[in-house]
């Protein structure tokens, strides 16, 4: 029998590894070998599930509801996350039920949205830096990511101006993330209604990745639900994954046009149908239990104290670092790209092999000078592993 010869069809032929995940497998792989290792590359809190939505969950295994659900999701999850995305929107129109399907995560809300709004040859911005992913769901989608940088002196969040010059007749949309990851940036109301603005006025569509919205630091992060309607061209996509700590549960959901979301359930129902029943019980428990403020409230609490030692040390060896308004990344320039294209990833690879600390290369978010380190990990281990950083950054300074 002759041996297979595997080619990938064109479908993935060009597809590359979250270089995110790479990143937390090769940490992994290292200390299952022995290795002492910190990692800062992971993007998950390091906290566990509150115990009264893991209680949730129990109660739902045990009360049989094990079975499928429809595709969209249950009811009352629905109708949670509508009511929650109401609370924010005073006079606007309401937000019901038929807006929203739950997925598999918010990954799959992203993907999608993506492969239902946008076909061959359509052009999509993309603010950069930004998730590795974005990139890869467009070409999926057959169509064509453009990047779209945004200047240091405004944290590399892109202005309107900045998205009509990357704009051309085949431009159909963009993604939005606010808290950003990598940078922990957050757009405010007026920045975001300038985008919608030039959107609104171009016939574009604008997926909103608002996963980190929960976790901020100095005031809200606006929704982009707060500057227009559900009806609008937009899609919203949210979960439990990170102000709850679910990573592992695999709850995310969408808002969009009831038309939309009936597409994208109908696209669903041939891909993974619906999410995992127990987990949508954990996550209505989640959105509608009191004892959910004050888990996330504890959880940015600790996580600032975290942000606020690691800038210290970085910024006292003169590191290029924003000082991130949400999520739980620090963004910090390690060379020149015009000197040093690789900046990053070299910089990574020696805090790897020689302090046993893995972070994520800039490469991985198109911006190939940087590095991102996530303060998502015991505080002793994110100040130690900040610390071997400065000390590199510090030695080629000299």
């Amino acid at each position: 029998m002759s041996r297979a010869v595997f080619a990938p069809s064109m479908n993935v032929a060009e597809l590359r590894e979250s270089a995110t995940i790479a990143v937390s497998a090769r940490a992994k792989a290292l200390a299952a070998q022995g290795r002492r290792i910190v990692d800062l590359g992971a993007g998950e809190p390091d906290f566990p599930t509150p115990k009264f939505i893991c209680d949730a969950a129990h109660a739902a295994i045990e009360a049989g509801k094990t079975r499928y659900t429809q595709v969209e999701g249950i009811l009352p999850l629905r109708q949670a996350i509508a009511s929650q995305a109401n609370e924010r929107r005073g006079s606007h129109s309401a937000i019901d039920a038929s807006n929203v399907v739950v997925t598999t995560g918010s990954k799959q809300s992203l993907f999608n949205a993506c492969f239902t709004l946008f076909g061959a040859g359509d052009e999509v911005l993309v603010p950069t830096p930004a998730w590795t992913s974005y990139y890869e769901m467009i070409a999926l989608a057959r169509a064509v990511p453009i990047a779209v940088r945004g200047a240091r002196e405004r944290e590399l969040k892109v202005t309107a101006d900045d998205l009509r010059a990357a704009a051309t007749s085949r431009t159909r949309g963009l993604f939005l993330n606010s808290p950003c990851n990598p940078t922990g940036a957050v757009y405010d109301l007026e920045e975001l209604t300038e985008i919608l603005d030039l959107a609104a006025h171009e016939g574009w569509w604008v997926i909103s990745d608002e996963i980190y919205r929960r976790i901020v630091y100095d005031g809200d992060a606006p929704s982009l639900l707060d500057v227009r309607t559900a009806g609008e061209r937009l899609v919203v996509i949210d979960g439990v994954a990170k102000a709850y700590s679910m990573t592992g549960w695999r709850i995310g959901w969408s808002i969009a046009p009831t038309a939309v979301a009936r597409a994208m359930t109908a696209f669903q129902s041939h891909t993974t149908s619906n999410a995992s029943t127990p987990a949508q019980y954990a996550a209505l428990a989640a959105l509608t239990c009191s004892e959910a403020e004050p888990a996330i409230r504890a959880m940015v609490s600790e996580f600032r104290r975290r942000r606020d030692g690691a800038l210290r040390i970085l910024r006292g060896v003169g590191a290029d670092v924003i000082e991130p308004r949400g999520a739980f990344y620090l963004f910090a320039r390690v060379g020149d790209a015009s000197a040093e294209p690789e900046a990053g990833t070299a910089c990574a690879q020696r805090l790897l092999e020689e302090h046993g600390v893995a972070i994520v290369p800039g490469a991985a978010f198109r911006a190939p000078e940087w590095v991102r380190i996530s303060y998502a990990a015991p505080e002793e281990q994110v100040l130690a592993g900040v610390s071997a950083l400065a000390s590199i950054l510090e030695s080629a300074s000299r």
